[in-house]
């Protein structure tokens, strides 16, 4: 399944190549900001170890152009589904064309980037209506979620509490966590793996770091949000898959482990959470 045959090395200034293979649990790769360049930013995650990628949909608009990306990077396995910032591309046939997406293409391997965000809007009973049918053709396709959660905890947990009463809730993932410890508590209660980005690196988030301290290590994931939140220190620039590493690095020094352990943890239980397939990793 795994190989840890391959020696670490450093250049171009790129983390140090993990012993063990990585999987960027969340990325956006099909944005324009990898246009020029994405077969150098492929041979980088390469090189540091990354041998699996989930790529993330906001909007039932880019599936083509991820699809695509799919046929191109054979490791790049994909999500279906429509971001809370992003309602306006929710109308009465999306649940269904988002259904056919899944049942088409086995790469299919969550529903999401799904949620509720009250940090840049307010306006929730809207985000409720469409992240409703997305976690029902969740269940019903019996595939993960991959949630986005920001400033809107207590109003997500009821959500998947009332579904969890009625056994009716997927299972999923918290994707790049910013939340609390006693957050990450009540996610973990219900089932959900965390997922720690870049953010993981920045000096001021000092609850991350608690959270990564105290998950449990069947329950965590790594990823990059890439292009957004690049990890210490390329912090404000393009993020890219390669940097994953970064953050298992991190990781590892905030757990007291090595970096191979939480390579080996954080692969294991993405492999596990979406069903990839083993020769991707």
């Amino acid at each position: 399944m795994f190989s840890v045959s391959d020696p670490p090395l450093v250049g171009d200034g790129l983390p140090q190549r993990s012993p063990f293979p990585l999987v960027d649990s969340h990325c956006h790769i099909v944005f324009r900001q990898f246009e020029a360049d994405l077969d150098a930013v492929a041979q980088r995650w390469r090189d540091s170890g990354v041998r699996a990628l989930v790529h993330a949909c906001v909007e039932p608009s880019e599936i083509p152009a991820i699809r695509a990306l799919a046929d191109r990077f054979p490791e790049l396995r994909y999500s279906v589904g429509v971001h809370p910032l992003d309602t306006e591309h929710w109308g009465p046939g999306t649940q269904a064309l988002l259904r056919d997406a899944a049942r088409d293409d086995c790469r299919v391997v969550a529903i999401g980037e799904l949620g509720l965000d009250l940090f840049r809007d307010q306006n929730l009973e809207e985000q409720l209506a469409v992240l409703r049918p997305q976690l029902d053709l969740a269940v019903e396709l019996d595939l993960p979620v991959i949630v986005h959660c920001r400033d809107a905890a207590e109003p997500m947990l009821a959500e998947l509490r009332a579904r969890t009463e009625r056994g009716h809730c997927p299972r999923g993932v918290m994707h790049c966590w910013g939340g609390t410890p006693e957050e990450m508590a009540a996610f973990l209660a219900l089932g959900f793996y965390i997922s720690f980005s870049g953010v993981v690196t920045f000096a001021k988030a000092e609850a991350t770091h608690a959270c990564a301290r105290q998950v449990p290590a069947d329950r965590y994931l790594i990823e990059t949000d890439c292009p957004f939140l690049a990890p210490v220190p390329r912090r404000g620039k393009r993020n890219e898959p390669s940097y994953v590493a970064t953050v298992a690095e991190r990781m590892a020094e905030l757990r007291g482990e090595t970096l191979t352990e939480v390579a080996f943890t954080s692969t294991s239980n993405a492999v596990r959470l979406f069903q990839l397939p083993l020769h991707t990793v």
